[in-house]
């Protein structure tokens, strides 16, 4: 495995990780359900995980700061413009992924 140096891994950690936020925010028509049936994570997931980053640095962030990051605007406003409500099958899928995991 290649040997990087920390600063070179946090940079490529970084580009990556924008790149993943660019790449959800061009599919907003994928919804946090379906990631959350195909890789157990959604956006709100990211955002909770950015706010214990953040904290974990000594950055004080409001639950609503982390998801405007991730969302790239109010977790609200996304919710208005963009969430669909679960279909059933959704919800089924969703349901047997954590009966599943159980």
């Amino acid at each position: 495995m290649i040997q990087l140096s920390d600063d070179m891994r946090d940079k490529l950690d970084a580009a990556a990780f924008r790149r993943l936020l660019s790449h959800l925010d061009n599919n907003k028509d994928i919804q946090n359900i379906d990631l959350m049936i195909l890789a157990n994570f959604c956006r709100n997931c990211l955002g909770d995980w950015y706010r214990e980053a953040a904290e974990a640095n000594g950055v004080d962030m409001s639950k609503d700061d982390a998801r405007a990051r991730i969302y790239g605007m109010a977790y609200g406003e996304w919710k208005e413009k963009y969430q669909k409500p679960a279909t059933p099958e959704q919800m089924a899928a969703f349901d047997a992924r954590r009966k599943a995991k159980a």
